[in-house]
C-alpha cells in the first residue's frame, strides 16, 4: 500500500484501505470547481493540500493513498468531497436478501452490504471503485436493456 503521503503512521492491522488517486483528483477538480485559485496560480489550502498528495503518489508511481498517514488537511478535504458523492451503490433491487453471494442489482458482496453502514469512507470508495470497473451489476445497465434481456418483446411488429 502506498504511503507516498509524507507520514509514517503505523497502518492498523487489517483495516488499511487506500484512497485512489483517481479520488483524489476528483477531489481536486471538486475543489477547484468550488474555491477557484483567485489569481490562476496560487491554489486554495485544500486544493493544494490533496495536489500535494497526488504529486507525491506520481512521483512515487503509487496509485493509492494510505487513509490512516494522509495529512490531516488533504484527508479532511477528500472527506468533504467524498460527503458530496452518493453514499451507496444500492438500486432498491438486492439480490443479496435472496441468497446471491454477489448483489445482481448493486454488484456488492453480501459481507459488503451487510456492513455497509460500519465501513470507513476509503473502504466505500473501494467497493464502488471495484463494482464500477465489473460494470456487471444492474445499475451500470439501462433499464431498457435490463428489460431486453428477460422480458419478451412487448412492442407490436417490432
Amino acid at each position: 500500500m502506498a504511503r507516498a503521503t509524507g507520514y509514517d503512521a503505523p497502518p492498523l492491522k487489517g483495516t488499511m484501505a487506500g484512497i485512489h488517486i483517481t479520488d483524489i483528483e476528483s477531489a481536486i477538480n471538486y475543489w477547484r470547481a468550488r474555491e477557484p485559485s483567485s489569481d490562476g496560480v496560487a491554489l486554495p489550502a485544500p486544493t493544494r493540500a490533496l495536489a500535494e498528495v497526488y504529486a507525491l503518489l506520481v512521483y512515487y508511481h503509487e496509485t493509492e493513498a494510505d487513509e490512516f498517514s494522509m495529512p490531516p488537511k488533504a484527508l479532511a478535504a477528500w472527506l468533504e468531497w467524498y460527503r458530496s458523492t452518493p453514499d451507496t451503490p444500492c438500486i432498491a433491487i438486492c439480490s443479496t436478501s435472496q441468497g446471491d453471494e454477489e448483489c445482481k442489482g448493486c454488484g456488492r458482496s453480501f459481507s459488503e452490504v451487510q456492513l455497509w453502514t460500519e465501513m470507513r469512507p476509503a473502504e466505500k470508495r473501494a467497493t464502488w471503485r471495484r463494482i464500477t470497473q465489473e460494470g456487471t451489476a444492474w445499475r451500470f445497465n439501462k433499464y431498457a436493456e435490463r428489460a431486453a434481456e428477460g422480458a419478451p418483446n412487448l412492442l407490436p411488429n417490432q
